[in-house]
């Protein structure tokens, strides 16, 4: 008798361990029990919609949803630092093929100016010098002369120097942006707003500001201002 218990103990323990496990792997949409909802039920927000839980019919009353009106695309935390500060957006792909290089390339010598703010080209070249000395001056050398330490060491050669090519500040930034002959693209090392700032270094520096209207401009502008 005593054997039959349990024996019948036994089984009721393995069908109630059955039933549990089954419950437990049961279909999403009629979970029986749910103890982290967030988790279980993932919420995929749209940046450009009004939040709303996943699981529930309840708006989502997240404070700083709520006070951008219930959209989710948020703007940067204070502090931080903007990916795109500038506002300059890309040229778009890079060229395919040597055609559309070559296309783009010759389109870049129409660019005499930046798109830059040209109230801020004092301090938009300032910054280009910086980072020509930093980026482009191993093989440029500060000179723009193409004698930069890297060249001088035998490493590397044909270097051209700044003086003896045509150049315009959208050509500097295509060839920064694209690349040209051996030198690689450095929109990996500079995004598209600091491209322009060294282009427009170059061409002050280098060129004797012969695409530099930008800043000369501005400075015309200080100039009547102080006058008046």
């Amino acid at each position: 008798m005593l054997k039959m218990k349990k024996n019948v103990l036994r089984i009721t323990a393995v069908l109630g361990l059955t039933t549990i496990l089954l419950n437990s792997c049961g279909p999403k949409d009629n979970a029986p029990l749910v103890y982290f909802p967030d988790m279980y039920f993932p919420v995929a927000y749209d940046p450009l919609m009004k939040a709303q839980d996943a699981y529930s019919d309840h708006e989502n009353e997240i404070p700083a949803f709520v006070k951008n009106s219930f959209a989710t695309g948020l703007a940067p935390v204070e502090g931080s630092v903007a990916q795109n500060k500038d506002g300059i957006f890309e040229e778009g792909l890079l060229p395919r093929n040597v055609d559309e290089y070559n296309t783009g390339y010759d389109a870049s010598k129409k660019m005499t100016t930046s798109p830059l703010n040209p109230a801020n080209a004092a301090k938009d070249i300032e910054r280009g010098q910086m980072l020509f000395d930093r980026t482009c001056a191993a093989c440029h050398g500060t000179g723009g002369d193409g004698q930069g330490p890297i060249v001088q060491s035998g490493a590397f050669s044909g270097v051209p120097n700044y003086a003896d090519r045509e150049l315009t500040v959208g050509s500097v930034h295509y060839v920064l942006t694209n690349g040209r002959n051996a030198m690689g693209s450095y929109a990996g090392q500079l995004n598209a707003g600091d491209r322009w700032r060294v282009a427009m270094y170059v061409m002050s520096a280098f060129k004797k500001g012969a695409a530099a209207p930008a800043a000369a401009s501005a400075a015309k502008t200080d100039s009547t201002a102080t006058k008046k």
